[in-house]
């Protein structure tokens, strides 16, 4: 086995480039997709109150950092939303604060909680306002002596509201190309093994002292570790310059270990059913391109509502893997939250390399 992994590294030295110029690729289409998805919703808002109020409830608004909320009149608002420039829209009035939609998405229910929010706190400090002109002055002065210096404080703190979806542009591209060029370089490792075998090198090698397991083993742990090293670079690039783990960055390479593995086993069940190399070859593109549409690479699987596309998201590992990262970076979850994806993802890879190992040692190639 270590003459193989030894063989394997040094055929890899003499030509490294196809390596390298993967890994610049995923960085680079990583770092400008994420560029230019970095930019923040507008949300027109069209107000019936007067100028004084509505100066108030929009200073309160744009406390809200992801969302950029601009005035402007009630048509402009059902315009904007109804063409589909604007997720949602906000008219303010006398009574109550409508939202303006054309669908639930996960930024309609962000926007929908800080307007309920705000409107609240709103219309609680009006109904304060209207009550203490109805008091006595002394009255008066001791209730807002009271609201100044209250008995006690309530702080409440949460990293997100069950059901809310958070979407963080330059992890979302991160992650999500990472993941698929990934995909390209272990499976064109992998195919060697078809190759070898078509070209006869398996055969003389059986009658070698080396075993069958260790000539998997050692293909498998070249490859495994090639793919490895490829999205730890990616992702330390990333990190180096200054995009937000939440704090979750060796997280996010523990997660990387299984998911490489479930892509290793993809690939030996692959090469198990084709019959040439062209044949993978061919085949691999459309597989790995679906599998990245599919399990939310190219795009946040949360805005997709396919209830078809999302029961066959549940067969792909790259849903479990975007899965398991964002909960460990965004969400702020603890291994042990991330059992399940990370299990899954384990489940799948001993699932597909034990029949890909079976199908190629069925057929002679």
């Amino acid at each position: 086995m270590k003459a193989i992994l030894l063989a394997k590294w040094q055929m890899f030295l003499r030509k490294p480039w196809g390596f390298l110029l993967i890994s610049v690729i995923c960085v680079g289409f990583a770092f400008i997709v994420g560029k230019a998805n970095d930019t923040k919703m507008i949300v027109p808002v069209a107000s019936q109150l007067n100028e004084k109020e509505t100066k108030t409830v929009l200073h309160e608004f744009h406390q809200f950092d992801l969302v950029d909320f601009r005035l402007t009149t009630e048509k402009d608002v059902q315009q904007m939303v109804g063409e589909g420039k604007a997720e949602a829209g906000i008219i303010l009035s006398k009574d109550h604060f409508r939202l303006v939609i054309t669908s639930q998405t996960g930024n309609v229910q962000l926007i929908k909680r800080y307007v309920e929010k705000v409107q609240d706190e709103y219309f609680q400090n009006r109904h304060i306002e209207i009550e203490l002109k109805k008091m006595p002055k002394e009255m008066k002065e001791r209730v807002l002596k009271d609201l100044d210096q209250p008995l006690f404080q309530i702080k409440q703190k949460s990293l997100h509201d069950h059901g809310t979806v958070i979407i963080d542009p330059h992890l979302q591209s991160l992650f999500g190309f990472a993941l698929f060029f990934v995909i390209y370089t272990i499976a064109f490792q992998v195919v060697y093994i078809l190759q070898e075998k078509k070209e006869g090198i398996w055969d003389r090698m059986i009658f070698s002292p080396i075993k069958k397991w260790q000539m998997y083993t050692g293909n498998l742990l070249f490859c495994f570790v090639l793919g490895y090293i490829q999205v730890l670079m990616v992702f330390a690039v990333f990190y180096a310059i200054g995009v937000d783990f939440y704090g979750g960055f060796a997280k996010t390479l523990v997660i990387l270990i299984p998911y490489v593995f479930s892509i290793v086993a993809f690939s030996i069940f692959l090469t198990g059913i084709c019959k040439s190399v062209p044949q993978f070859r061919a085949i691999l593109q459309i597989l790995a391109v679906s599998m990245a549409m599919v399990g939310g690479a190219y795009w946040p699987i949360e805005i997709v509502s396919s209830q078809v596309l999302l029961a066959i998201s549940k067969f792909v590992p790259v849903t479990y893997a975007m899965q398991a990262l964002k909960e460990a970076t965004i969400y702020h979850y603890s291994f042990s939250e991330l059992l399940y994806p990370i299990s899954i993802l384990f489940m799948m890879g001993v699932a597909l390399m034990g029949i890909g190992i079976n199908l190629m040692e069925r057929r002679h190639v």
